[in-house]
């Protein structure tokens, strides 16, 4: 039985080596490699390595090296027929049959690639050239200098209806081969088939063996019907199965296979380019949502991939469909991660105004797959009566109930109701006074009491300027300036306000109306605060606040990046509060001492930053 590259490749996209191999081979993660002890030799240290992103193994004791299928060839002395019958009826793929036209076939589709790549340098020929001119401003414009244009294949399709159907068959192409490539467009009434892209600048899209099999072309007309246009499907490419840019996500992987990176999902063409060039592994969709086939090729590359939307309204609605088509999926060691972007800007617009750093480092500022289903149920309607939150926590249920495997689920489920309980705590619990220390007097489950309504209020107002933390009067008067900077800490927020307790009061009431879904701008929230009875405080707030040195407060910075110092600065206090939550374990227990001495440090030394203003610094170096 014969089997084409085609087949063999898609077979090794659906597994992952550690899984098969681990199920002989006791395998242990190590960064992003899995290492157990050799299978092939005897031996006490281990020195078997398994990759799952390069799709192989290597041995160093007997120095065999190879993929799933030699693997099972090995160790189970299959021959390769056999191996890959094994390991398609685990992938659940139908083996093909016996056909004495599949060479053919196969032979066909490499013709098909020859002409591909052909017409990738007819494309970087044009751009080059006085044709191109609009769209090499484009790319200055958008910063892409040109240098990087060759390593990303980019090209133009001048406007000319047979300008690339000319070029290819005076190479000795038939029209009909590349009307079945995608590169023309056959007219239905009939008619001479013309080109398919024009006055585009063309992005090559590659299969995951790095082979070209379509193209994206960016409209460089304005008034273009069709900003951006893939090529159709064809014998070479399948929309849904493909993500632009895995090869050199996998590459910029295997370079960093030391750490942790994970690849990331963006939106666009120029926005996996601007992730790629900051070092980033990132990968785009063919235009349209992740399909269940994208999700397995991005979980055979990495178990927790990310994916990056822009901070607003729009962004929210594609991550929460992302949600919807993901959730069945789910299973232990498949999951995604968040990333949405502040200030209405995308990968493309970070790199240019702010450079790869700031890139990478608003990439690493991820929300769990649960957080953001929760925030997405949570927004759904106003949370105001108890119908309301009885239909929310229905919705919590339902949602934990999609996902297929059952014990996912049913950890799902308790993860859900936990941030539901935490949200709408037991009315009945008595709420600790203003001011005492505890969890539960900062969680929300009524009016809260506001400082200055009684005459013990009046009098300690008169003190509040001079009592109140700077630190925290910063992070409060940082949250009302800019409401969605809470969005990521409403729960963290909830349960430990912002570090100091005359502010608790100010804070739940700043949570609940985030969680109501009143998605009040600054001004609105400040007047919201002031008929609630918060009106002195504010400004006692904004006095303290004065005195901090935040940096996330200067009216000159760059609003992402004053979010992302105000959330550091938030992380150190919920740091603080860890670390108390920790020592209280540890205190007294037989054995813990020397962990006791070092948690106590490490918070002592955290509180010092904090009172004192080296946190600042801190969070600039970071």
């Amino acid at each position: 039985m014969r089997f084409d590259d085609r087949f063999i490749e898609e077979l090794k996209a659906r597994l992952r080596p550690s899984d098969i191999i681990g199920r002989t081979v006791k395998l242990k993660r190590q960064g992003r490699e899995y290492v157990g002890l050799s299978p092939f030799s005897k031996e006490k240290s281990p020195s078997f390595f398994v990759n799952d992103d390069k799709g192989f193994f290597h041995d160093f004791s007997s120095g065999k090296h190879g993929d799933v299928i030699s693997f099972l060839q090995e160790t189970e002395r299959l021959s390769f027929v056999e191996a890959v019958q094994r390991l398609a009826g685990e992938a659940g793929m139908a083996l093909p049959a016996e056909d004495p036209q599949a060479a053919e076939r196969e032979q066909k589709r490499q013709g098909l690639n020859d002409w591909m790549d052909l017409a990738q340098k007819w494309f970087a020929a044009n751009l080059r050239r006085s044709p191109g001119k609009a769209a090499r401003e484009y790319l200055e414009k958008r910063g892409l200098p040109e240098d990087q244009w060759e390593r990303f294949g980019l090209g133009y399709a001048p406007n000319d209806r047979e300008g690339l159907k000319n070029a290819l068959i005076q190479r000795g192409a038939r029209p009909g081969d590349l009307v079945e490539a995608g590169l023309l467009i056959s007219p239905e009434g009939g008619g001479q088939p013309y080109d398919r892209f024009r006055d585009r600048l063309m992005f090559p899209i590659l299969d995951a063996r790095g082979r070209i099999v379509s193209f994206g072309g960016r409209a460089m007309n304005p008034d273009d019907r069709a900003k951006y246009l893939n090529g159709p499907e064809s014998p070479l490419f399948h929309k849904g199965a493909t993500l632009y840019g895995l090869p050199e996500a996998r590459r910029i992987l295997g370079a960093e296979s030391k750490g942790e990176q994970g690849i990331v999902v963006v939106e666009g063409y120029m926005d996996v380019i601007a992730c790629q060039r900051a070092g980033i592994p990132a990968v785009a969709p063919m235009g349209t949502a992740l399909t269940e086939e994208q999700m397995e090729r991005l979980w055979r590359v990495s178990s927790e991939p990310v994916l990056c939307f822009d901070g607003d309204a729009a962004g929210r609605r594609a991550a929460y469909r992302a949600i919807d088509r993901a959730l069945p999926q789910l299973k232990a060691g498949r999951s995604f991660r968040f990333a949405l972007l502040e200030g209405g800007k995308d990968p493309d617009d970070i790199l240019r105004d702010q450079g790869a750093p700031a890139l990478r480092q608003a990439l690493t500022l991820t929300k769990p797959f649960a957080e953001v289903l929760f925030q997405k149920e949570a927004e759904a309607e106003q949370l105001d009566t108890p119908e309301r939150r009885a239909g929310f926590k229905g919705r919590l249920r339902q949602q934990a109930s999609t996902i297929q495997d059952k014990d996912l689920a049913e950890q799902y489920r308790r993860e859900l109701f936990d941030r539901f309980d935490g949200l709408f705590p037991s009315r009945a619990a008595p709420r600790p006074a203003q001011g005492q220390g505890g969890q539960g007097g900062r969680r929300w489950g009524g009016p809260p009491p506001v400082l200055g309504q009684t005459a013990e209020g009046a009098q300690a107002m008169q003190s509040l300027s001079r009592s109140i933390e700077p630190v925290a009067a910063a992070l409060a008067h940082g949250a009302i300036d800019d409401p969605e900077r809470m969005d990521d800490h409403l729960e963290a927020i909830a349960a430990h306000g912002f570090g100091d307790p005359s502010l608790d009061g100010l804070a739940q009431e700043m949570v609940r109306l985030r969680f109501s879904g009143q998605d009040l701008d600054s001004a609105a929230l400040r007047r919201h605060l002031a008929q609630s009875g918060h009106d002195v405080l504010m400004r006692e707030v904004e006095k303290a606040a004065a005195k901090s040195g935040a940096p996330f407060l200067a009216a000159d910075k760059p609003l992402g990046e004053t979010r992302i110092r105000w959330s550091q600065a938030f992380d150190a206090l919920t740091r603080v509060a860890a670390l108390e939550d920790a020592l209280s374990s540890a205190r007294g227990v037989p054995g813990q001492d020397e962990a006791f001495r070092r948690l106590k440090a490490e918070r002592d030394a955290l509180r010092r930053a904090i009172k004192t203003g080296e946190i600042w610094e801190d969070s600039a170096g970071s």
